[in-house]
């Protein structure tokens, strides 16, 4: 699922790359230009028709540079917000279910070494996971691991 505007954003991308490269060829024939007259008066033709314009086409590039990445990502971020929109659940929810129930029920407890939290077996965020080992319960008592969010485990389950 593609959005049309980021075909829109790459000409953008290309014109500020263009426009910088400009800049810097004319800020480079400026300073050529400047640097073989001794005199500031033979100075002043390369700085107004070189160097100036080739800084305000530096500006510009920048600008359409940032503007076109900005573009990009939002655009980016409205696919992302279409997929998960459109993502229906597997379940369809009862109307005497309340919404707020916890998606894993069992007793086990399970957590990722390094982690910290520590989950239901049944959690998605651990179910399936080879490395996930049983809780000890001197970590829970101790702090060291917080219950997780998603399954909303209690010490009592152990």
């Amino acid at each position: 699922m593609r959005t049309g505007r980021l075909r829109t954003v790459h000409p953008v991308l290309w014109a500020g790359w263009a426009a910088l490269a400009a800049g810097a060829v004319l800020c480079v024939l400026g300073w050529y230009g400047v640097s073989g007259e001794r005199f500031a008066e033979r100075q002043l033709p390369y700085l107004a028709s070189c160097t100036v314009p080739g800084a305000a086409l530096i500006v510009a590039g920048a600008v359409l540079l940032t503007h076109g990445r900005n573009a990009l990502a939002a655009a980016r971020v409205e696919e992302l917000y279409g997929l998960l929109v459109a993502a229906e659940p597997a379940d369809s929810e009862e109307p005497g279910q309340p919404a707020s129930a916890p998606l894993a029920v069992s007793g086990n407890l399970l957590m990722v070494p390094g982690g910290t939290l520590w989950h239901r077996a049944d959690c998605p965020l651990v179910s399936g996971k080879v490395e996930a080992v049983p809780v000890d319960s001197k970590l829970v008592a101790s702090g060291e691991l917080g219950p997780c969010p998603i399954c909303e485990p209690t010490e009592e389950t152990d």
